[in-house]
């Protein structure tokens, strides 16, 4: 019978943040890890597939989380404003992990291998939207367009919120970032079809 080992996961994450800020993440090791929780490499493998995946342990959560809210959006939102909803909600799934989250924020951009798996996620993250916008009967290129936007969104509230001195919830930051993309999209819109093109370089042309 398997030993009971009460929230191994968090306890893993614990010492794996803990470890990173002591030795490094390229000088931790899933050995040294699982030694720090008191488990086994065994119960570490368990939970997470390599030491990079301690940092992405959340994505499955907000992936459901975001996909369910956006599903029951109202029938009559557009699309990209039942993704930026569906954002500002999570704010509550991060609220209680700022600092988590914002040592997990300089741990990534310090490795670009960290780099690279969250472009994947974001790219997952992104498929499940716009499927989920697609069930709701969105057109595939504006599903698309929109699932690919909020995750613009998401990117720039979320360094926006791990950064506020004032601690404003991630919401705030949301919508914020939401409203500078509509403002950019409306610009570039009220310059015409042919404003962009008087100022490319001949080669391109």
């Amino acid at each position: 019978m398997a030993r009971w080992e009460p929230d191994a996961s968090g306890r893993l994450v614990e010492a794996a943040m803990q470890l990173y800020r002591e030795r490094g993440f390229d000088r931790t090791t899933v050995a040294d890890i699982a030694a720090r929780a008191g488990l086994t490499e065994r119960t570490f493998f368990r939970y997470f597939a390599d030491k990079r995946e301690v940092l992405f342990s959340g994505s499955g959560v907000l992936q459901d989380f975001l996909v369910d809210d956006v599903a029951r959006a109202p029938a009559a939102m557009p699309p990209i404003d039942a993704v930026a909803r569906a954002l500002a909600e999570s704010g509550s799934f991060f609220e209680q992990r700022r600092d988590f989250a914002r040592q997990r924020h300089a741990l990534i951009g310090a490795h670009p291998e960290l780099q690279e798996r969250e472009l994947i996620k974001f790219a997952s993250l992104a498929a499940a939207i716009g499927e989920a916008l697609r069930r709701r009967g969105v057109p595939a290129t504006a599903a698309g367009l929109a699932a690919d936007a909020g995750m613009t969104i998401f990117k720039l509230a979320f360094e926006s919120w791990i950064e506020d001195g004032k601690k404003r919830d991630l919401g705030h930051h949301v919508r914020a970032a939401q409203a500078e993309l509509e403002g950019v999209v409306a610009g570039l819109g009220r310059r015409g079809p042919t404003a962009g093109r008087a100022k490319r370089s001949p080669r391109y042309r």
